[in-house]
């Protein structure tokens, strides 16, 4: 496998730092949408649960250059995610961690903003108004309690450091204790023998037992959806390292090895992992959010294990660069292309949109996963 130099790792930072300068006449004061239109991402207001990626891309460009102009465009977007969470706008979900670990934690960790911290502290709190005590979970989305809204999705383990930090920062083991909860909830039902994945989860609201797997935007319900595999590798990384638990190491692993034994010969998954071959669109984002998972887990583990994953994202990073970066800004102004947001199927239950595009979170933890590569980094989550 061809794998990604430290040069290439500053030029490809360099290069998405100067896309990220580009892009802040229009996204100072209102955030990208959630997938580009045409390869362009339209501005949007701060009401999608995608929105802290953006302002992350903006923290993790401002780490690269020290550049005060970037700092200062942090600061002017945290103020839309506090006045977001004080008025409850699109809130009533469990994204909380998606929303302000990249855009408020991360500014607080670099500039102390105390601003961002509250923000940061009230999306914590409304997270833990999601949680169902009767099958001990976060749900996802919709009114609380119905039937056809009991379930937690995997994706829910990325917004679990949020929970962990609110616990460092307050002292009150509230917020860690639920984050342990629904970890252990979700390490019993949504990874399969095989190490493949479950996209959501339901559970019985009057007994709180699993009732079954579904999916809703990977291909069908006993597919694996590139994008929640990814998320599953990289937050049980993350589980790891609040909790310990070594059933997550292990987890990790066959996760890991069910996801590499589906790429295509570009190393790149389609947005389904029951596509290996073929014109289905591909999901570049996917392998942006394993590599950051592979680095964040190679740094708890014995150095043989730890240089095969390490291994493993340089060469997942490099073909994202050679062949899936934006090289023109007159083109596009993402960062990286052939990303997929929900693709339907005869199967899902998903609103298709976002379809060999770029996408917000895949600029992000592209931009993550080199400044990984480029040496210590104190992470957002």
């Amino acid at each position: 496998m061809k794998e990604i130099t430290s040069q290439t790792v500053f030029k490809a930072l360099d290069e998405a730092t100067g896309q990220v300068r580009r892009n802040l006449p229009s996204f100072t004061y209102q955030c990208q949408n959630h997938s580009s239109v045409n390869n362009f991402y339209p501005a949007v207001e701060n009401n999608q649960w995608t929105c802290g990626f953006w302002p992350g891309e903006v923290c993790l460009a401002y780490e690269h250059t020290g550049d005060p102009v970037l700092v200062h465009a942090a600061h002017i977007l945290s103020e839309s995610f506090l006045s977001r969470i004080e008025q409850k706008i699109e809130v009533d979900h469990h994204d909380m961690g998606f929303l302000y670990t990249p855009s408020c934690v991360s500014l607080f960790k670099l500039d102390g903003s105390l601003r961002a911290r509250k923000a940061a502290l009230l999306a914590a709190d409304q997270l833990l108004t999601r949680f169902q005590q009767r099958g001990s979970f976060l749900q996802a989305w919709g009114p609380m309690g119905a039937r056809e809204n009991y379930r937690f999705i995997i994706d829910c383990l990325m917004n679990l450091p949020l929970l962990y930090w609110a616990s460092e920062q307050s002292g009150d083991e509230k917020y860690r204790t639920i984050a342990l909860k629904h970890t252990q909830t979700c390490l019993a039902n949504s990874f399969r023998p095989d190490g493949s994945t479950f996209h959501t989860f339901f559970m019985d609201p009057e007994t709180g037992l699993p009732v079954r797997g579904e999916t809703c935007q990977g291909y069908r319900a006993d597919s694996s959806w590139a994008r929640g595999q990814a998320w599953g590798i990289y937050g049980l990384a993350l589980s790891y390292r609040y909790t310990s638990d070594p059933v997550c190491v292990d987890q990790f692993r066959t996760a890991s090895e069910y996801f590499l034994s589906k790429l295509p010969s570009d190393l790149i998954p389609y947005w389904d992992l029951i596509f290996t071959e073929g014109d289905e669109p591909r999901d570049s984002s996917s392998a942006s959010i394993v590599a950051c998972g592979f680095l964040e887990m190679a740094a708890m583990l014995a150095a043989d294990e730890a240089a095969y994953y390490i291994s493993w994202a340089k060469a997942l990073m490099q073909s994202l660069y050679e062949h899936y970066r934006v090289t023109d800004p007159h083109t596009s102004n993402g960062l990286v292309l052939h990303g997929t947001y929900s693709k339907k199927s005869p199967y899902n239950t998903c609103t298709p949109e976002g379809v060999d595009e770029c996408v917000s979170w895949g600029d992000y933890f592209y931009m993550e996963a080199l400044t990984r590569l480029k040496g210590d980094w104190v992470s957002y989550w």
